[in-house]
């Protein structure tokens, strides 16, 4: 399984952006997604996550109401859709396949990351 991350950039706060996760292989359909985001200095924390056929979704707290998570199983893409951005989600973000179909919060759930990609919301 290979994951390619891509979204990230500059953007003011109160900005949007959408990251997108494409994977590959047929079995991807049947895991669980998760974002995970690590801001400098800071450990790897989890953002959201999203069963295997979308029908559950789990949020960080910090992000709750602000970001929503999707899946689009026949382009092997989940998504990460951030609203209303705050300087404190600067951070590199993380796409991961879950080693189950559930939307665990735990980075010791997942298994295959992708390479991150960087979002920087300016004050």
């Amino acid at each position: 399984v290979q994951l390619q991350a891509s979204g990230g950039g500059l953007v003011q706060a109160g900005g949007s952006l959408r990251l997108s996760c494409a994977g590959s292989g047929r079995m991807f359909s049947i895991y669980g997604m998760g974002w995970f985001r690590q801001a400098p200095g800071k450990e790897r924390e989890f953002v959201a996550a999203i069963t295997w056929n979308g029908g559950s979704a789990n949020y960080a707290d910090s992000v709750r109401g602000r970001f929503t998570i999707s899946r689009d199983n026949a382009k092997n893409t989940v998504y990460l859709q951030m609203n209303s951005l705050k300087p404190e989600d600067t951070a590199v973000y993380y796409c991961a396949k879950s080693i189950a179909n559930v939307a665990g919060t735990r980075h010791q759930g997942y298994d295959y990351w992708g390479q991150g990609t960087l979002v920087t919301v300016s004050s």
